[in-house]
């Protein structure tokens, strides 16, 4: 199984790719694209953000893209609109090269990957490089690869495969 895991980010987009095999995880590639100095129009961003994630998912196919959902502090909404335009072209991206797309909030990657959902980047970045080994590059990059382990772990889980219970339905008296 081969992950893309997205970190989104108008200036600086993070991306991991790790592959699943008998021997373990081991990380593909991991970068950033670039969408371009803030002064730049917001579509030239968005324009540059959507041609390098294509560019990934034509280099390296993967089977899932693990993308970490929206979060901005409800005093700075005009953050999570913009951050929305970013996220809406990655999942295009995905969407036209027929690559499933899988949200997991910050607190559920943090929790699945450190054990803590309030952990701070330095320790998602300790815990990434723990599991896949020494790697460079920023924040972005760590987060992405902390996706794409997370998105690993909820398919992997033995809760995965358990048959979902059905409905109950109670009458009404």
């Amino acid at each position: 199984m081969r992950i893309l895991g997205v970190d989104p980010g108008l200036v600086v987009t993070g991306y991991g790719v790790i592959q699943a095999s008998r021997e373990g995880l081991s990380v593909v590639e991991a970068g950033v694209v670039r969408g371009g100095p803030q002064e730049q129009p917001l579509e030239g961003r968005l324009g540059a953000i959507y041609q390098g994630v294509l560019e990934v998912l034509d280099r390296f196919f993967p089977d899932a893209m693990a993308l970490e959902e929206l979060y901005s502090h409800y005093a700075h909404p005009t953050t999570a609109i913009l951050m929305g335009h970013a996220r809406g072209v990655i999942c295009l991206a995905a969407t036209q090269k027929g690559v499933p797309v899988f949200s997991y909030s910050n607190t559920q990657i943090k929790m699945s990957v450190v054990g803590e959902g309030g952990a701070t980047k330095e320790q998602v970045q300790k815990m990434v490089r723990s599991r896949l080994g020494k790697l460079s590059g920023p924040y972005d990059v760590t987060d992405a690869l902390a996706a794409a382990l997370c998105h690993y772990s909820v398919v992997n889980s033995p809760l995965a495969h358990l048959p979902k219970s059905p409905k109950v339905l109670t009458p009404k008296p």
